[in-house]
């Protein structure tokens, strides 16, 4: 009789490693052991990447970019006696304010919005900044 081996891992490539089902165990593990933080940037990172957008931590100063993320806070701050509504978007790897210059108030501008965003970033003390920039309202997150 012939003999058939059974055994508990697949046979691989040389220095591949095993499949073990779709999520597998290293990722839940992975999962496990992560803050809610973590998991939260990296499912930012991912749809940011989904969304043709340039991750917020590679944009440059003086150059064109567009964003995508998540809208943590918005504020009214005047900036040289005009109106200015900032808002601070994070994709999970960075940070940057929008600033609409003249405005007090945008409808769907609010907490917690996903938005795309599309403008020259420019840098004020230390800190990212897109002025003005033309948005894309994409759902709550």
């Amino acid at each position: 009789m012939d003999e058939v081996s059974a055994s508990a891992t697949p046979k691989t490539d040389e220095g591949a490693e095993p499949d073990r089902g779709r999520g597998g165990l290293r990722r839940f593990l992975r999962r496990m052991a992560s803050s809610k933080a973590e998991l939260e940037a990296e499912e930012l990172q991912k749809t940011t990447g989904e969304e043709g957008a340039t991750p917020i931590l590679d944009c440059s100063a003086r150059k064109r970019h567009c964003v995508a993320g998540t809208l943590r806070t918005v504020t009214l701050r005047p900036r040289g006696g005009a109106p200015a509504l900032e808002a601070e978007l994070y994709d999970g790897t960075d940070v940057i304010n929008l600033v609409w210059l003249g405005r007090r108030k945008i409808a769907g501008i609010d907490p917690g919005r996903r938005l795309r965003a599309e403008g020259l970033v420019s840098l004020q003390d230390g800190r990212k900044v897109m002025f003005n920039p033309r948005y894309e309202l994409r759902g709550s997150s």
